[in-house]
């Protein structure tokens, strides 16, 4: 597996956009879109396990325009410090740095089969704003926040979507989860996966916080499954 890092021109300034290849120098193309915490060790692990299954990855930093390339740390501290950092995140902008980042994807000579996008969190947000104005290959959403409150969106969505959310997340109550659960009934591109029994961020393997092993595991195989359906590697 080899990294790099790409700069991308935005009309406000330029952005670094961390890129893993894999072993076969090419594949399906992966927009990986941060947390809260920013691109860091989280980040990096996920990245590293879909360029190993055959996925060019690149995770853009989103926060370049309050604060190139910070990292927050996975302790109550730093997670106070990102969710300050991340009340003044534009989101508009997050989505067209994301759109930007797709046909940066797109057009590298590395990729091929077809590009699709995963968030976790914030990213989750993001990336399903996202597929509301791109069409992608697959997109995966994991406890997206604003997701709940923008279900009337959900019809403008035509790519394989998949949305995971925690049962027991304090930050999107279950009858919020229940909303989107409503409005994906009768789409057959929307694949609802609600692990009961986790919290929030239960996927951050970073996080001693929100980490939750097995409901985590789980998850991931789900979405394994649902990208070798839509956007194949091999």
């Amino acid at each position: 597996m080899q990294t790099r890092t790409d700069h991308i021109a935005a009309h406000d300034g330029t952005f670094d956009v961390h890129v893993w290849l894999p072993d076969s120098g090419s594949g399906p193309g992966i927009l990986l879109v941060q947390e809260v915490y920013g691109v860091g060790p989280y980040i990096e692990k996920v990245a590293a396990d879909l360029a190993s299954r055959g996925y060019v990855v690149a995770a853009p930093d989103l926060f370049w325009r309050l604060r190139p390339n910070w990292l927050g740390e996975h302790t109550p501290e730093g997670t106070q410090a990102a969710i300050e950092l991340s009340q003044g995140f534009d989101l508009a902008h997050g989505v067209s740095d994301c759109a930007l980042t797709v046909a940066h994807l797109s057009a590298m000579p590395e990729v091929s089969g077809g590009v699709g996008a995963l968030g976790f969190c914030l990213g989750g947000s993001v990336d399903y704003m996202l597929a509301t104005q791109v069409e992608l290959a697959a997109v995966l959403s994991f406890y997206g926040s604003a997701v709940p409150d923008a279900t009337g969106l959900m019809e403008r969505i035509q790519s394989p979507l998949l949305l995971v959310f925690g049962g027991s997340d304090p930050y999107i109550p279950r009858e919020r989860v229940a909303a989107v659960e409503k409005a994906a009934e009768g789409r057959p591109n929307v694949v609802m996966y609600v692990e009961e029994e986790a919290g929030h961020a239960f996927h951050n393997s970073e996080s001693p916080m929100f980490h939750q092993p097995e409901p985590a595991a789980r998850a991931w195989e789900v979405a394994i499954a649902f990208l070798n359906e839509h956007l194949p590697a091999r």
